[in-house]
């Protein structure tokens, strides 16, 4: 098994740097199971809010590039992935431990989990919403991505963010990949293939929507105010 920490300031948010070490840790993985949580009492809060504020236009479209390749990695890993989600896990911590395997939240009644993206003016990109629709039950995907809600653990659960609850999420996160970890390896990985195989791919429509419809969104000022404001609560 193959441990990655999630670790970074501002609980363990999503920089340029962490992203590229973590989806090198993946690719050295080399298709074993993986084990992913976050350092200290989170998995990861988010988007690097500071670094997002320094971007310009260039800037922001290879902080998007990072955070997509890390995540299509992921959500394409061959070898079986579990989600140790100890803490907070929003917004873009929230896609990473969603795009593993088997997601378990620890039953902390202050951790917060959820995609508030729509609340803070952000644009998806076309491929993290077809992932986000593959791995979120339909009957949720609307209340998820558009009331824009952050939910305790037992809400995740309800709402299919998280696979289940814990006291001891680490414990019982090792468990399931463990399980899931006695199939033939070649087996596992090409009926994941066949599942997700034509998810999340490139194409030039998507491509087209990103760079006219999102980046715009991403590098405006009044998304750089409503960055400011939270930053200063």
């Amino acid at each position: 098994m193959h441990e990655i920490v999630l670790e970074g300031p501002a609980k363990n948010a999503l920089g340029t740097k962490m992203m590229q070490r973590v989806r090198h840790e993946l690719k050295n993985a080399d298709g074993a199971p993986v084990l992913l949580t976050g350092a200290g009492d989170a998995f990861s809060a988010g988007l690097n809010l500071k670094e997002l504020l320094g971007l310009d236009a260039e800037g922001m479209a290879a902080f998007l590039t990072e955070l997509d390749e890390l995540l299509t990695a992921l959500f394409h890993y061959p070898g079986p992935t579990a989600a140790v989600v100890n803490g907070h896990a929003i917004a873009g911590g929230c896609l990473v431990q969603m795009f593993c395997d088997v997601r378990v939240a620890q039953a902390s009644p202050s951790a917060r989990i959820g995609l508030n993206e729509v609340g803070l003016g952000l644009a998806f990109p076309p491929k993290l919403v077809e992932m986000v629709k593959y791995r979120l039950d339909p009957r949720y995907c609307e209340e998820v991505l558009l009331r824009a809600s952050l939910y305790g653990p037992q809400g995740a659960l309800r709402v299919g963010l998280v696979d289940a609850v814990s006291q001891n999420a680490r414990q019982e996160a090792t468990r399931r990949l463990k399980f899931r970890s006695q199939n033939p390896p070649k087996a596992y990985a090409a009926a994941k293939a066949a599942l997700r195989g034509h998810i999340g791919r490139d194409d030039p429509a998507a491509m087209k929507k990103f760079t006219e419809e999102v980046l715009p969104v991403w590098t405006s000022e009044e998304l750089k105010d409503t960055i400011r404001g939270f930053l200063n609560r």
